[in-house]
């Protein structure tokens, strides 16, 4: 798999937790890091459906899960 380098910046408590959780895991920064990506970004991607999706079902009076299960069941 081809990979890139991507550079940011981190303040020093978030480095120190970084540098303890990789010491203490045997795992390098990069292996945290993408872990850590791979976890949050479909969480964002899903909060961001939610958050344009919202307005469209409550115009079709759905509020909450009981509503969209009656329409599909």
């Amino acid at each position: 798999m081809k990979t890139s380098n991507v550079t940011f910046r981190l303040d020093p408590a978030l480095l120190g937790t970084l540098d303890r959780l990789c010491q203490t895991s045997g795992r390098s920064r990069s292996d945290v890091v993408r872990d850590a990506l791979r976890r949050q970004l479909p969480l964002d991607l899903l909060d961001g459906a939610h958050r344009c999706l919202t307005p469209l079902a409550e115009a079709r009076g759905l509020y909450t899960d009981e509503d969209v299960f009656k329409l599909l069941s």
